[in-house]
């Protein structure tokens, strides 16, 4: 039976385990989304009866439209291994396992639209709501500071403008405008550096403050944004680079991949 499995083409030359394993590997990997638009998985393994043996030589999937936890929209992702070991008892049971963590190449691409929704998600909005720390507090006659209103703009060469609202607890709404620079710190962080803060459209009563705000905020910014908070069971994302394109936001790296998990 196995012999035949491995060894059998289908009108289109794709040998069915292969095709058997790609199909498993979708479904396994696409319940790893929230949503997903679409998700394609490329299994390569010459000759095939090394399937048998759970060994393949590389394992490549894409994906587009994806969502991740409810809030986090990734326009594409994309990642691709080295020689691979499963179980593919566990493929013939229709899920897939590894043998042994891996690594693969990966890319991620972000839209702008995608990032703005991701400043509502509950995750992020508690980082950003009812904030008493000193630095803030100190404005606002002890009470929390919150900024309820976060708006990113993608601009060429690694920079961002960030529009924002900083409430003060009193009825008062600060206006806050700066762009910044953002760069990789230790393969899993993004920072916010460089900040230029814009003051022209502020009005002069609340220029000082809105200054002041502005730096904080850089600063919770600089601190939230750690992929390890954000990765799926058994995986771990690493970056190399990351540049902006457009209303796009590229990440390059590598993910670690410990297990296959379940569910995103």
């Amino acid at each position: 039976m196995f012999g035949g499995l491995t060894g059998l083409k289908n009108p289109q030359g794709t040998d069915w385990g292969e095709q058997m394993l790609n199909t498993v590997a979708s479904q396994t990997i696409r319940h790893l989304f929230t949503r997903s638009e679409s998700v394609e998985v490329f299994v390569r393994c010459y000759p095939s009866s090394k399937l048998l043996q759970g060994s393949i030589d590389s394992f490549k999937m894409s994906g587009r439209g994806l969502v991740i936890k409810r809030d986090f929209a990734v326009e594409e992702m994309s990642f691709e291994t080295d020689a691979v070991a499963i179980d593919f008892g566990s493929v013939l049971g229709g899920k897939l396992t590894l043998k042994q963590p891996t690594q693969a190449i990966a890319q991620v691409i972000l839209s702008e639209a995608g990032i703005n929704h991701a400043f509502k998600a509950e995750l992020v909005t508690k980082r950003l709501l009812n904030l008493s720390l000193p630095t803030l507090t100190a404005l606002s006659d002890g009470k929390p500071v919150s900024f309820p209103e976060v708006q990113v703009q993608l601009l060429p060469e690694n920079r961002l403008r960030i529009l924002a609202q900083a409430d003060l607890n009193n009825g008062e709404l600060i206006p806050l405008n700066m762009i910044v620079t953002i760069a990789v710190e230790k393969r899993r962080r993004v920072s916010f550096q460089n900040p230029e803060i814009a003051l022209e459209s502020v009005p002069e009563a609340q220029q000082d403050i809105s200054r002041t705000l502005s730096m904080a905020l850089v600063e919770i910014l600089d601190n939230m944004v750690d992929l390890d908070r954000f990765d799926l069971d058994g995986v771990k994302m690493r970056l190399n680079r990351l540049e902006t394109e457009g209303q796009k936001l590229i990440f390059s790296g590598y993910a670690e991949i410990e297990r296959i998990p379940r569910s995103g």
